[in-house]
C-alpha cells in the first residue's frame, strides 16, 4: 500500500511552484511552500491570490473555496518545516545540478515513508532518484504550464520506483482533478519530446529568415489551428527553458536534429527570455506585445 497524501511540501514558490501549490490547496491537501526568502515565497503567495481571484470573477470557484485554500498554504521557511509532509514536490529552475543539491539537503529533513517527486520537464528521473537516500519512493510528476489550467500531469517512474509510489502518486493527480499519462524515463518525455523540437524548429525557420515572427506565429495559428503561435508559445515557456529542454535532447539521444538553434542560444545569453523578462521573441514593455525581428 502507497502512503496517503494529506500534506504536500513544494519547493520553489515560481511559475510552476505556485501552481502547484494553488491546485493542491484547492483540492483540500494542506500545503507547505518553501523558496530561498521570505521575499520569493510572499511573491508565489501573492500570484496564487491574485490567480484565485480571478476564478472567483470568472464564477470557477466561491470566493469561500478561494479563502479556504489560501489558509492550508503555509510558508516553509526551510527544509525541516517539510518534516510533516507525505510528499515533496520539487519545482525548481530547470537545472540537473541545482535539483540534485536540493535533494540531498531535503532528505535529511523527510520522515522515512515520505516520497519525493520532481517536477522536472526533461531530466532523467532516475538520475535525480540517485542523488536521495530513497529511489524507490521518487517519482516524476510533470505538471503542465499554467498548473490550474492544464489538464495533463506526465507521471515518470525512475528505474527504482516502486509500486507503492506509483499508485499514490496517480491517486494524488486524480485527487486534483487532473489527468495523468504515463512516460518511460526518456529525456523530454512524451509532451516536451513533441512540443520543443517543433519550437526549435520554429525558431530556425525564423534564424534562416523563412519567415519573421508575426508570419510564423499567424502560419501555425491559422494553418495548423494551434492556439498560440510556437514563437509566442516559447516566450511564455522561458527561452532558458526552452533551451535547457533542447540541451537535454540533443545530448541525451545524441541526434543532430535536436542541436539546439543557434538563435535560441543568443536570446538566451542575451537575457531576452521571454515574458518574465519583458522580451523574448516579443517585446513585452508597451501596452502591446511587438515582435523582436
Amino acid at each position: 500500500m502507497g502512503i496517503e497524501i494529506k500534506t504536500v511540501g513544494v519547493i520553489g514558490a515560481g511559475q510552476m511552484g505556485s501552481g502547484i501549490a494553488h491546485v493542491c490547496s484547492l483540492a483540500g491537501f494542506s500545503v507547505l511552500l518553501h523558496d530561498l526568502s521570505d521575499e520569493r515565497i510572499n511573491a508565489g503567495l501573492a500570484t496564487i491570490n491574485g490567480n484565485m481571484a480571478r476564478q472567483v470573477a470568472k464564477g470557477a470557484i466561491a470566493d469561500a473555496d478561494r479563502q479556504g485554500a489560501l489558509e492550508r498554504i503555509k510558508p516553509a521557511r526551510g527544509y525541516d518545516d517539510l518534516g510533516v509532509c507525505d510528499i515533496v514536490i520539487e519545482a525548481a529552475t530547470e537545472n540537473e545540478e541545482v535539483k540534485r543539491k536540493i535533494f540531498t539537503n531535503l532528505c535529511p529533513s523527510l520522515r522515512p515513508d515520505a516520497m519525493i517527486a520532481t517536477n522536472t520537464s526533461s531530466i532523467s528521473i532516475t538520475r535525480l532518484a540517485a542523488a536521495t537516500d530513497r529511489p524507490e519512493k521518487f517519482i516524476g510528476i510533470h505538471f503542465m504550464n499554467p498548473v490550474p489550467v492544464m489538464q495533463l500531469v506526465e507521471l515518470i517512474r525512475g528505474i527504482a520506483t516502486d509500486d507503492p509510489t506509483y499508485e499514490s502518486a496517480k491517486e494524488f493527480i486524480a485527487k486534483l482533478g487532473k489527468t495523468s499519462t504515463v512516460s518511460e524515463d526518456f529525456p523530454a518525455f512524451i509532451v516536451n519530446r513533441i512540443l520543443l523540437p517543433m519550437i526549435n524548429e520554429a525558431i530556425y525557420t525564423l534564424y534562416e529568415g523563412v519567415g519573421s515572427v508575426e508570419a510564423i506565429d499567424t502560419a501555425m495559428r491559422l494553418g495548423a489551428n494551434h492556439p498560440m503561435g510556437p514563437l509566442q508559445l516559447a516566450d511564455f515557456i522561458g527561452l532558458d527553458t526552452c533551451l535547457s529542454i533542447m540541451q537535454v535532447l540533443y545530448e541525451g539521444l545524441a541526434d543532430s536534429k535536436y542541436r539546439p538553434c543557434p538563435l535560441l542560444v543568443k536570446y538566451v545569453e542575451a537575457g531576452w527570455l521571454g515574458r518574465k523578462t519583458k522580451r523574448g521573441f516579443y517585446d513585452y514593455r508597451g501596452e502591446h506585445p511587438v515582435p523582436t525581428r
